[in-house]
């Protein structure tokens, strides 16, 4: 590591290499909160380290902290040893835990806007490493984001680490922009219906031999064809994604020159931004309007024939990154994934042999024949 910093009592130790850019906006007892900017992603991002204390009443300030850092408009992340747990199942082993404790540690997450970032590994992070008697478990440190995290980067994952001489476990945050191999599934547009050649390129291609049963007959028919649709598409209305980049940057464009217009000594601007703005909502192109997300809809009551409504948004590919087993620890990568939701499956599906004992359905009158 190139760079090292640590707050006032030693407790916690951040180490940078030159690839980051780390500004440290907060240093207290009980965290460290830091501005970073790798160059693999340019954009800044905000982490607070955190080693909580033990007693209940000097926390106080840390969860003040933590409170006041939730109004930073930047995606946000709080990890480290918070000394606490949220729930009896993050304890195994010595006495009952007294879960009154935890309710202001779970106030301040629920008003910061905090949310658990999971786990993947061991359920627990601390043990006291005593003898097999009086040996406890604790689920003591943990990393949570804001909403703007999880937007910006919903691929982030913690693993809980082998112990190696402590008597806490590593947490390994790892964040991930994106999946890098997705699986690109077949998409149906409305407008190919009306185009003059979808049938007639539809019943030849469908009316061609294919050898085997019925079923696979069908399957091969439907996956050559979507094949043959992508290409005829292409072929018909061109890179249709450009053209929708080309159509929401304008509209965006528009809908911010009108934000910035509105004043009185401005209104002869803003009816010029107001009619670019008009002409780029009423796009004539049934595919553009498919794929940029423009709809109208009738409404009789108004006194207009119909009104536009554009909704924005991020486009977000659907991938499941992790999922959470029976036992409460997340399970990460495809195969282990589909292991494991094979196994629920299974478990779920697969009966029992029970025997119903004829004593016990005496009671009830029969209706159902042998």
């Amino acid at each position: 590591m190139d760079y090292a910093t640590h707050n006032p009592n030693g407790k916690i130790w951040i180490f940078w290499t030159k690839d980051v850019n780390c500004t440290i906006l907060e240093n207290e007892e009980q965290l460290i909160t830091c501005e970073i900017n790798h160059v693999m992603r340019p954009n800044q991002f905000i982490t607070t380290f955190v080693y909580d204390k033990c007693k209940d009443h000097l926390r106080r300030t840390l969860w003040d902290s933590i409170l006041q850092q939730s109004t930073i408009p930047f995606p946000w992340c709080t990890l480290g040893d918070f000394n606490i747990i949220t729930d009896p199942e993050e304890k195994l082993g010595g006495f009952m835990y007294n879960m009154r404790k935890r309710l202001e540690f779970i106030s301040t997450i629920e008003a910061s806007g905090l949310q658990d970032l999971g786990f993947i590994g061991q359920k627990y992070t601390w043990c006291n490493q005593r003898g097999i008697m009086s040996r406890i478990w604790k689920r003591l440190d943990r990393g949570m984001a804001n909403n703007r995290w999880l937007e910006t980067m919903p691929l982030t994952s913690i693993t809980h680490l082998p112990s190696m001489g402590s008597d806490h476990y590593p947490l390994l945050l790892e964040m991930v922009d994106q999946h890098h191999n997705p699986i690109k599934y077949f998409k149906f547009l409305n407008c190919w219906p009306e185009h003059p050649s979808f049938i007639e390129l539809v019943k030849n291609y469908w009316s061609g031999h294919i050898e085997g049963n019925p079923i696979w007959i069908f399957h091969k028919k439907m996956k050559r064809l979507a094949t043959t649709l992508s290409d005829w598409s292409r072929n018909q209305f061109g890179d249709i994604y450009a053209k929708v980049k080309e159509y929401e940057e304008a509209v965006r464009q528009a809908e911010e020159n009108m934000i910035n217009m509105n004043s009185n000594d401005n209104r002869s601007k803003f009816h010029t931004i107001n009619a670019e703005y008009n002409r780029y909502m009423k796009i004539e192109d049934p595919i553009l309007r498919q794929k940029s997300q423009l709809h109208w809809f009738k409404e009789g009551d108004m006194n207009f024939s119909y009104f536009y409504v554009l909704i924005r948004g991020r486009r977000k590919r659907l991938y499941i990154y992790r999922i959470q087993n029976d036992e409460g620890s997340w399970v990460k990568g495809d195969a282990e994934i589909v292991e494991a939701a094979c196994n629920y499956c299974q478990q779920i599906f697969t009966g029992e042999e029970k025997y119903i004992q004829q004593q016990d359905l005496q009671c009830i009158t029969p209706i159902v024949t042998d």
